[in-house]
């Protein structure tokens, strides 16, 4: 079964997020995943605006988790704790 890891931030540096998505494109690509929505247009409905919102699907949540012990993901954590606040979460 799919799972899908969404992310809504809000970026405060621009460049040094810009730093960070380069690597998370390779990165989820290695794992499976594949960006669905990655910025872009959206409708609030309910809850804390973030300006931006991602979301990546990958073949099965395992890969997903995968993903997220690789030792690349820890260095992505750094850079991206300091140019965005954001929650994400993973849904099977």
């Amino acid at each position: 079964m799919p799972a899908l890891w969404i992310a809504h931030v809000t970026v405060t540096d621009e460049d040094a997020y810009g730093k960070y998505a380069k690597l998370a494109g390779p990165a989820i690509a290695k794992h499976g995943g594949h960006f669905i929505a990655r910025g872009g247009r959206y409708v609030q409905l309910e809850g804390q605006e973030r300006a931006r919102n991602v979301v990546a699907r990958f073949p099965a949540l395992k890969q997903r988790s995968s993903a997220t012990t690789a030792p690349i993901t820890n260095r992505r954590s750094t850079m991206r704790a300091t140019p965005q606040s954001a929650n994400l979460w993973l849904s099977k």
